[in-house]
């Protein structure tokens, strides 16, 4: 007789019996988020749909990729917003 995998780890056998215990590993976006589960370390993530899939390697190279652009694009927002600040100020003299 072969030992399960669940039962050579009590973790895995813990989130068996009474299921995962996820948390926010990673904020990639406002609505893409990576998911850990503090028992047995399964890792999901948000999909285009919204629904959790299995964090595999090419979902963590969408999310590195996401991730990038997401932040870039408001950096330049943050940037733009405060030029055009700059320039309202002066065109109002203060």
């Amino acid at each position: 007789m072969s030992k399960t995998n669940s039962a050579s780890n009590p973790m895995k056998l813990y989130c068996s019996l009474f299921g995962h215990q996820y948390e926010v590993s990673k904020k990639v976006t406002l609505h893409v988020k990576e998911y850990t589960c503090k028992c047995c370390k399964r890792e999901l993530t948000t999909n285009s749909n919204g629904n959790l899939i299995e964090l595999t390697p090419k979902f963590k190279e969408i999310n590195v990729i996401l991730e990038d652009i997401y932040t870039r694009r408001r950096l330049r927002l943050k940037q733009k917003a405060f030029t055009s600040s700059i320039y309202l100020n002066k065109a109002v003299g203060y």
